[in-house]
């Protein structure tokens, strides 16, 4: 018996020698003020911007107001929060999960699963703020992200680390060229993240079934902040994207970001503004809205070779009212981007589609990303183009049209049909080349308007199943000889006699 004392102590002692005594002391606070899922909170004390207060019961606020005697704060879940409520700063600033474990997910802005699937298992965490890539981190725009859409590969060319606004009323298919450009990147080695910003719910879920269709959704995460979802996680959701497409960039990857849209952003942000008493400028909004977007957009980057040589290119969307561009949230954002795709209602009615309008449509350094082949006849489609409208505006006069005039609407004609193209159909580089060559070239002068979709169509199968030596040489050197000319010319023979 005195030996199992003598053990059972030793045991004892051992443990107590072992035993550290962790304590951690979280400071305390009492909600004094709620309202719109707004708190005022007194006695935090040391609470940083953007740390994350813990409201008890799982529930959790945003710290934003650092004031004198009081913290302004909004909830990010839960919304039966009361005033007298006991909370506790953590420290931690809000961050979100990232990693491969994303991919094929859908999430809402705090990390939070949304689509039935299982809890996402990832031990890795990014916060939702992080500074923007410095100047000396940074590489030239010098690599074509092709978005699959003729009309803008070819004169609104995109590269990776590119930041391209997509503007225009609604319904003129802003989300339209955002998912395209997703479903262009299948097996390109290219990540992919779409923010629904504000959107309803119906519609986020018709992306989300588009992308799963088209196997769009094995390399794409989506992170969803709709209508029905506090203003809060709508400001957040943004900033949550971008730090899940920062981790594959600093990994050295290709990812591409698309926000729809940040004119609801805004209005979030303006909410919570006016509800934290915050002093409002121009159209209600605080004086810090620009830095709201600013912030964000900065972020995209093509990194340097010495950091991994990652990108992320961001297609920022804003919805205008009446096609004024001219407001407050739109020339914000257009100056702090590298250009910008103008849809224009009137084009769309037409049923132009894309609705693109190539004079205010703009890509300030795709310029230099763009390949050869499309770089040689890119200027002037565009110049065609946009005289071709000019002239439009002028016949509608009725007055009597000189043969030259006629030469140039009978070409614009052709080239708009050329450039039109169905949703959830992306075109390789080599199709759009084509497309553009035989329409630049006079090569439908002879075939009717309402023939010329159809026509190029063929004449491009036509090219795939006899013209394979063609192909390969453009696509190789990314460029086109005379040798490749007189083959076009060769085959676009054949192609009429068997026609």
């Amino acid at each position: 018996m005195n030996s199992f004392y003598k053990e059972l102590t030793t045991i004892l002692e051992n443990e107590i020698k072992g035993f550290k005594q962790t304590t951690h002391v979280f400071e305390a606070g009492r909600v004094v003020a709620c309202s719109d899922n707004v708190i005022r909170i007194e006695g935090l004390k040391e609470v940083k911007s953007n740390e994350i207060i813990y409201l008890g019961e799982g529930r959790f606020a945003l710290a934003l107001n650092l004031e004198a005697n009081s913290v302004g704060a909004i909830i990010i879940n839960g919304d039966d929060v009361s005033t007298g409520t006991i909370c506790y700063s953590t420290g931690r600033i809000v961050n979100v999960p990232v990693g491969e474990e994303l991919l094929g997910r859908v999430i809402n802005s705090i990390g939070e699963v949304l689509d039935n699937g299982p809890e996402i298992n990832t031990k890795q965490y990014r916060d939702v703020e992080f500074p923007a890539p410095k100047i000396p981190d940074r590489d030239k725009v010098n690599e074509p992200l092709y978005t699959g859409i003729k009309a803008i590969d070819c004169m609104i060319p995109i590269g990776k680390g590119q930041r391209e606004l997509i503007i225009g009323d609604r319904q003129t298919g802003k989300t339209t060229i955002a998912t395209d450009t997703i479903l262009n990147q299948k097996g390109k080695n290219v990540i992919c993240v779409y923010v629904a910003i504000g959107q309803k719910a119906s519609t986020v879920s018709r992306i989300i079934k588009k992308l799963s269709e088209n196997d769009a959704l094995s390399y794409t995460c989506v992170v969803a902040a709709t209508a029905g979802e506090s203003a809060s996680l709508q400001y957040l959701a943004p900033y949550a994207g971008c730090a899940i497409a920062e981790y594959f960039m600093y990994q050295g990857k290709d990812v591409l970001i698309c926000y729809d849209d940040l004119s609801k952003h805004a209005i979030a942000y303006r909410t919570i503004s006016l509800l934290l008493r915050r002093p409002s400028g121009r159209e209600a909004y605080p004086g810090d809205i620009f830095y709201l977007h600013s912030r964000l957009l900065e972020r995209s980057a093509h990194l340097s070779e010495a950091l991994g040589g990652g990108s992320i290119t961001a297609l920022p969307i804003v919805e205008t009212l009446a096609g004024d561009i001219s407001a407050y949230i739109p020339t914000n954002v257009i100056s702090i981007t590298d250009g910008q795709i103008y849809l224009e209602k009137e084009l769309f009615n037409e049923g132009i589609r894309p609705a693109i309008n190539v004079g205010l449509s703009v890509s300030r350094v795709g310029g230099s990303a763009q390949v050869k082949a499309i770089r040689k006849i890119a200027g002037h489609t565009r110049l065609d183009l946009a005289h071709f409208r000019e002239m439009v505006v002028f016949a509608r006069f009725g007055s009597d049209l000189d043969y030259k005039t006629m030469q140039v609407i009978d070409k614009g004609e052709r080239l708009t049909e050329v450039l039109k193209q169905e949703q959830d159909a992306p075109k390789s580089m080599f199709e759009t080349f084509i497309s553009i060559y035989i329409a630049m070239n006079d090569y439908l002068v002879n075939v009717a308007v309402k023939d010329v979709k159809k026509f190029v169509e063929d004449f491009i199968s036509y090219i795939k199943s006899n013209g394979k030596d063609l192909i390969d040489n453009i696509n190789n050197n990314l460029d086109y000889t005379e040798e490749d000319e007189e083959r076009i010319k060769e085959l676009f023979d054949d192609f009429r006699k068997f026609r």
